[in-house]
């Protein structure tokens, strides 16, 4: 197979300096909408990048939950391989694939635990077997076989069959404080649009970016 030859133009739009908004969220807001309303698969979904304590770089796909001006947030089983490289290097970095677009976003930031109160409440928002199944899986562990999985999911469904889940106590999320988010939109002749949006607030000031245009 010769991967070289697999090619394509990027013609569907542009981005302007003039027409960027002086927030950045205002912009990836807008952009998440427009990936939603095109229905491209998993418009949530975004890759997170960690790095171990050898300085090992790993990536994985998880699905945004929630975006404020405090940051971005996701859930994890907290004894996961992410979670523990989080603890040893809470930077980290987000890429949201908008093929279908062609747009790229990119975060990065570091990151802090949610509160227990703020867990629970998006733990009761799932569905009963996505809670079960919060309970079965040591993510990142090594398993023998899927039936050792599948036992688990039916004996724990069969233990909470008659109540409410309760949230596991190795089960909770993060938020990524943002520092800074950069928007690639593709352009004709690998003429990409970059622009990079990177904090400048000083302690105690209100938000404050500064804009800049990369090469592509």
């Amino acid at each position: 197979m010769e991967l070289a030859h697999y090619r394509r133009e990027y013609l569907q739009g542009g981005l302007r300096r003039k027409h960027l908004p002086d927030n950045p969220l205002d912009l990836f807001e807008t952009w998440m909408q427009q990936a939603v309303a095109a229905e491209i698969g998993d418009p949530t979904a975004m890759v997170v990048g960690t790095v171990d304590e050898r300085g090992q770089p790993y990536q994985r796909i998880v699905l945004l939950k929630h975006l404020d001006e405090q940051g971005f947030v996701f859930y994890t089983n907290m004894g996961s391989r992410k979670a523990s490289q989080l603890a040893h290097n809470p930077r980290v970095s987000l890429l949201f694939p908008w093929h279908d677009l062609e747009r790229q976003v990119h975060v990065t930031g570091q990151v802090e635990r949610l509160s227990t109160l703020e867990v629970m409440k998006y733990f009761s928002s799932r569905p009963k077997d996505s809670q079960i199944g919060a309970w079965v899986s040591q993510q990142s562990t090594r398993i023998s076989a899927r039936g050792v999985l599948e036992g688990k999911f039916l004996e724990m469904k069969q233990k909470f069959a008659s109540g409410e889940v309760p949230l596991p106590s190795f089960w909770g999320g993060f938020r990524v404080k943002f520092d800074s988010i950069e928007f690639w939109q593709g352009g004709a002749n690998r003429l990409h649009d970059r622009f990079i949006y990177q904090d400048k607030t000083g302690e105690g000031e209100a938000a404050c970016w500064s804009i800049s245009r990369l090469a592509p």
